[in-house]
């Protein structure tokens, strides 16, 4: 099952003031702020990186063979402040994207 574009347009209108872009990657997305990957989005589940900012995250792999990653719950992805603040968080604590040659 494939993420539906419903799911990707959801979530860039709750994280609107963040610069925030996804990009379809293996028939799924990943996600960006400011540049900064921080996450998955696969058969509609929204995974994160692994950061201080997802602690406690209930986790899960977001394809097979992946790693673990955190998992944002249904009622943190209805919350725009709170999800605002843990993608913003999240890209804070992770390298910058390497620059290209």
């Amino acid at each position: 099952m494939a993420t539906s574009r419903q799911t990707i347009d959801h979530l860039l209108e709750q994280l609107a003031p963040l610069d925030v872009r996804a990009k379809a990657m293996f028939g799924e997305y990943g996600f960006y702020c400011d540049e900064v990957f921080v996450g998955l989005v696969c058969d509609d589940t929204v995974y994160l990186k692994p950061t201080p900012a997802t602690d406690g995250f209930m986790t899960g792999a977001p394809y097979p063979g992946a790693k673990p990653h955190p998992i944002v719950d249904a009622d943190l992805l209805e919350d725009p402040e709170a999800l605002q603040r843990l993608v913003a968080e999240t890209a804070a604590a992770l390298p910058p994207p390497k620059q290209k040659r």
